[in-house]
């Protein structure tokens, strides 16, 4: 089980619904209506906001690669 797939099952099953969509969106490029910013101090590294929960990606040229699913937090941006 991979890193994103634990973080999945950790959330209820309306933040799962929620994050799933976003994911969705993520993945076939439709970025509209995504509260989206990019990482202070990082060139290619972003995250997604909704409410309390984050995610956070990485896009190389059309690429996305997601890099974790939190809540929000003290730590949630640490090591990215």
């Amino acid at each position: 089980m991979d890193k994103i797939e634990r973080a999945l099952k950790k959330l209820s099953v309306k933040e799962r619904e929620t994050i799933r969509g976003i994911l969705l969106q993520l993945d076939q490029g439709n970025l509209a209506g995504l509260e989206i910013s990019k990482l202070k101090g990082r060139r290619d590294i972003f995250r997604v906001r909704k409410g309390k929960m984050r995610i956070i990606f990485r896009q190389s040229n059309s690429e996305i690669f997601v890099l974790g699913i939190e809540r929000r937090s003290e730590r949630t941006y640490k090591g990215f």
